[in-house]
């Protein structure tokens, strides 16, 4: 996934204007006026139109990088059984720390989401491999968790004394984990 504030970087360390990255992505169905516009908002982080693999790979050459050089790669795990409270205390642990660091904490972290950040971070470490990044200079870029409401599924009430009932509000949680090479 493109990133912006590497992309934002890069072109103002090259000197390359918004108009000349768009010329390097302008596309079938894209017209100039189009590319200014997706590139102005690629800069300021809004994702619209979606970036595709063959227009991070065009921005790269246009700024003579690697691909690798202007991308994040990002894993989520929805609805993840569990409330946001708890996970975000082990998504702290791991902000800014290199993968390999963070991973020898979660194993060794003896919380119930463990686990689950530890799938997620494994899963956007094998993503950044598989599109050739260096996988020993991958860091912890964010670990975000959100709050997804009550778990489908789950019995909404229980019954109490005297015909009364109490609610039970079991909740869900989406974990997100975004990896950059340093």
């Amino acid at each position: 996934m493109l990133s912006a504030t590497k992309l934002k970087e890069v072109s103002e360390r090259q000197g390359a204007t918004v108009e000349s990255l768009a010329r390097s992505i302008e596309r079938g169905g894209m017209s100039l006026k189009d590319a200014v516009s997706a590139v102005r908002n690629w800069e300021r982080g809004l994702m619209k139109p979606l970036p595709k693999a063959e227009d991070v790979r065009r921005l790269a050459e246009a700024l003579s990088v690697e691909p690798t050089e202007i991308s994040d790669w990002r894993s989520s795990y929805q609805y993840a059984p569990m409330t946001a409270r708890k996970v975000r205390l082990v998504t702290e642990l791991i902000v800014g720390r290199p993968v390999q660091d963070a991973m020898d904490m979660l194993k060794f972290t003896r919380k119930r989401a463990a686990p689950m950040v530890d799938k997620v971070l494994k899963a956007a470490v094998a993503d950044a491999d598989e599109q050739q990044a260096n996988v020993d200079t991958l860091y912890v870029k964010e670990a975000r968790v959100d709050e997804a409401g009550i778990r489908l599924g789950t019995k909404r009430w229980i019954p109490k004394d005297r015909g009364r009932a109490h609610p039970i509000r079991k909740k869900a949680c989406h974990i997100h984990v975004t990896v950059s090479q340093a």
